[in-house]
């Protein structure tokens, strides 16, 4: 726990000075790093013979995304129909990927003996994870550079106070169990106080970054739904964990396991968030 707790305190303003501070060209590139250490520690679900050799296919089709969808401010700023394409494919297979952790394990038959179907799911995974957080981070960089920062702070932010408050609830009041078969701690008690936590300190977060929303209602909606998806994402990765028969993602992060164990709340929670924001807000 000691390790843990230093290596949070550490690895915290960095990265939020990444946020705010970088250029976007140098966002984007720490961001594709990110994505590609992700995509590095999938390969161990996808149980190929070669790592190297899995990882081929995440970085050919990461490398086409680039070449397809522009990811210049300007462009970035005027979203077109391939950015809300990959957007809207990342929240459809949240929502796919969340009924399967739920209803597991019946649902493994369905692809747990597919290498195919587990290299599709790590590129919806982390592919809509990538762009989402560059268009979020992009948003009105033209007139106000730190507005994006804040946007994308503030999905950090909910999801972190959605983990902590979950925690404390199901600590004190947990009974009910969500997926007890992929994630035995997870209940609904928790959900509904990571539910309650997000909301407080998502108001607080507008309040004090001057985010807007088109209403209040806006607010509440995109905020819950965001919450929501980022706990049955961490079910989702624990469950092909679970499958894989793998604890950590790896041990890249002292104390915190891999990189995907550090995101994977956030993985679900970005493109679902963007998707909503940029349509409902």
């Amino acid at each position: 726990m000691k390790q843990r707790i230093i290596t949070a305190l550490i690895l915290a303003p960095l990265v939020i000075l990444a946020i705010f501070k970088l250029s976007l060209p140098l966002f984007i590139a720490l961001i594709a790093l990110v994505t590609m250490i992700g995509f590095w520690e999938w390969t161990q679900f996808v149980e190929a013979k070669s790592r190297l050799v899995a990882l081929l296919p995440s970085i050919i089709v990461t490398g086409v995304s680039f070449a397809l969808i522009p990811f210049d401010a300007y462009s970035l700023n005027h979203l077109s129909t391939i950015h809300y394409a990959i957007l809207t494919v990342g929240f459809i297979w949240w929502v796919f990927s969340s009924g399967l952790a739920i209803t597991y394990p019946k649902s493994a038959a369905l692809w747990q003996h597919s290498t195919l179907l587990r290299h599709l799911f790590g590129i919806l995974t982390m592919l809509p994870f990538l762009w989402s957080i560059i268009m979020l981070r992009a948003e009105g960089v033209t007139l106000d550079p730190y507005h994006g920062s804040k946007l994308v702070l503030y999905v950090c932010f909910i999801v972190w106070a959605a983990d902590s408050g979950a925690y404390f609830a199901g600590k004190s009041m947990g009974k009910r169990k969500m997926a007890p078969h992929v994630s035995p701690n997870k209940t609904i008690e928790g959900l509904v106080g990571g539910l309650i936590t997000a909301l407080l300190v998502g108001w607080a977060t507008t309040q004090w970054f001057d985010i807007k929303f088109a209403s209040v209602g806006a607010f509440i909606g995109i905020t819950l739904a965001t919450v929501v998806i980022s706990v049955l994402g961490d079910l989702v990765e624990s469950m092909f964990k679970r499958v894989s028969g793998i604890k950590d993602s790896s041990n890249i992060i002292p104390g915190h396991g891999g990189v995907l164990d550090r995101i994977d709340s956030l993985t679900a929670a970005f493109p679902v968030f963007a998707l909503l924001y940029f349509l409902f807000s």
